[in-house]
């Protein structure tokens, strides 16, 4: 047998996602095995699952990465701080991107699995340009130092990398021209990351993180303790 019931609130509203569970141990109560469905069950339930696998594969993802950047560069610190610009950057796409969805393009919201495609994109790319600039950095440190490993690294690295940024970004923008939500909320995101990626994070913060915390940044290894080499003036 069949039932139909109509719910009072907007179907697809946040107050008519609370009411399917609550409702469903009603039914289940007076008759074990009932299933409830329908759009709002059915995307309730997407919603849920969408944000089981965020916290699933978000640490498993980070975690990987950590792991990589460890054995690339032969220390903690640095890894650490990398993965931490890597989601603060993520956080910031995620933000701006929900504010432009909602007073810009006037979207009633967005979908629940485009933060976990957001992150697996902007992760994969902010890594990217993190091993191609600080794979170099750890090069040149070895021989300048660190401050002014940074430095070289980031002017033989720079140019590169904004290069591929502005490529990557313009070719994410052609979805948010299409006439479906998702891939245009998808496209602004990945474009918006990748540019703030490479323009702010790569550019300024992880230089900045790296410059304030000086040798240190690539403990526990000897590139650590190792003093500035002087170079001969002239």
């Amino acid at each position: 047998m069949q039932l139909a019931a109509l719910l009072a609130q907007e179907p697809y509203s946040t107050e008519a996602f609370a009411v399917i569970e609550p409702l469903r141990e009603a039914v289940r109560s007076v008759a074990p095995g009932t299933l409830v469905g329908g759009p709002t069950a059915i995307e309730a339930d997407l919603r849920e699952a969408s944000a089981d696998d965020t916290l699933l594969l978000v640490p498993i993802a980070l975690v990987i990465v950590l792991v990589i950047l460890i054995g690339l560069l032969r220390a903690l610190v640095a890894p650490v701080l990398l993965v931490a610009t890597v989601v603060l950057s993520f956080l910031a796409a995620l933000g701006v991107g929900s504010l432009v969805f909602d007073v810009i393009f006037g979207f009633p919201g967005m979908d629940p699995s485009i933060p976990l495609y957001a992150f697996v994109f902007l992760v994969a790319l902010g890594v990217d340009y993190n091993i191609f600039l600080m794979a170099r950095v750890r090069e040149e440190a070895q021989r300048h130092g660190t401050r002014e490993g940074m430095l070289r690294g980031l002017a033989v690295t720079g140019g590169v990398i904004t290069s591929a940024g502005i490529v990557l970004a313009g070719t994410f923008a052609v979805l948010a021209v299409l006439p479906l939500v998702f891939l245009t909320e998808i496209g602004f995101l990945i474009a918006f990351g990748v540019l703030l990626d490479t323009f702010l994070v790569r550019s300024v913060l992880v230089p900045a993180l790296v410059l304030a915390a000086g040798r240190r940044v690539w403990w526990p290894s000897k590139l650590a303790r190792r003093p500035t080499p002087r170079v001969p003036a002239g």
